[in-house]
């Protein structure tokens, strides 16, 4: 699943593109892309003719303000990815939802899986949804580690699997997770209220600076390709990540060799002996 690296990469390459453009095209090929919109229909009733404000993001979803106090949302979900299209252009495969702009430019959602949605919301309608309560942003909205303390006393669960609880913090995945908690030197499955406050500290020192990383490259292209930047390229993350799909390989830090765990369903990959 594309995770804020990624969304934040496609959503800088949106926001030149859409802000200030009006919709003059909306065409949905397949209904499960609209199926968190109250009634189908007003995706494309809200959008015709309304101008775009602003392109938006928290964690894992682009959050697009409409003229009208519209909110346009799109969430990539595991497979989804968006292209810049001249208008009229050829649509690829799994093309499932195309918006057409004044400028001679279309938007097309393209999700083979079909895990991924599209939807414009009211300000009532918003606030209902499950992504209303997302907790902080991990890039733009962390909280200082004096305040992420509390937070983890007490806790049992596995310090990995409350990083991917976005009501904890939103944007982080499978990905990143296990990178940031390997830059940290914390193992993945320790229960997160056993970290020190100079645990903490480290591991919200560490959140930054991988997600920055992975923007700086365009994000992870997995060799599946499901992530693509909007103009079609690959983002070049993958040949720099740490421990993330390297079981067998060495640490770059002390040479132990990376192994895999399952935790919380998930796999996680990390070091035995600069993890602790």
């Amino acid at each position: 699943m594309p995770e804020l690296p990624e969304v934040e990469t496609v959503r800088r390459s949106l926001a030149p593109a859409l802000e200030g453009a009006v919709v003059v095209s909306v065409r949905v090929d397949h209904p499960r892309m609209t199926r968190r919109q109250p009634r189908p229909r007003d995706f494309r009733d809200r959008l015709l003719g309304r101008r775009v404000n602003s392109v938006g993001r928290h964690g894992k979803f682009m959050l697009i303000d409409v003229e009208g106090d519209l909110t346009w949302v799109i969430h990539l979900g595991m497979s989804g990815r968006i292209r810049l299209e001249a208008t009229g252009s050829d649509r690829v495969p799994h093309t499932h939802v195309v918006v057409g702009t004044d400028r001679n430019q279309e938007l097309h959602f393209v999700d083979p899986r079909t895990f991924g949605f599209i939807a414009v919301f009211t300000p009532d309608e918003f606030d209902a949804q499950p992504f209303a309560l997302l907790g902080p942003d991990a890039l733009d909205d962390l909280p200082r580690y004096p305040q992420l303390i509390p937070r983890l006393a007490n806790r049992t669960v596995a310090i990995k699997s409350l990083l991917l609880d976005q009501r904890f913090v939103a944007g982080l995945g499978n990905i990143y997770a296990d990178e940031v908690l390997h830059r940290a030197h914390v193992r993945p499955g320790r229960p997160a209220g056993t970290l020190t406050e100079n645990e903490v500290r480290l591991l919200r020192g560490s959140i930054g600076p991988v997600l920055r990383a992975g923007l700086r490259f365009g994000g992870t292209s997995l060799n599946d390709l499901a992530y693509l930047l909007p103009d079609g390229r690959a983002g070049e993350y993958l040949g720099r990540l740490k421990v993330y799909g390297r079981a067998g390989e060495h640490c770059g830090r002390d040479g132990t060799e990376i192994t895999r765990t399952v935790i919380g369903g998930r796999s996680s990959f990390w070091c035995p002996t600069c993890q602790v």
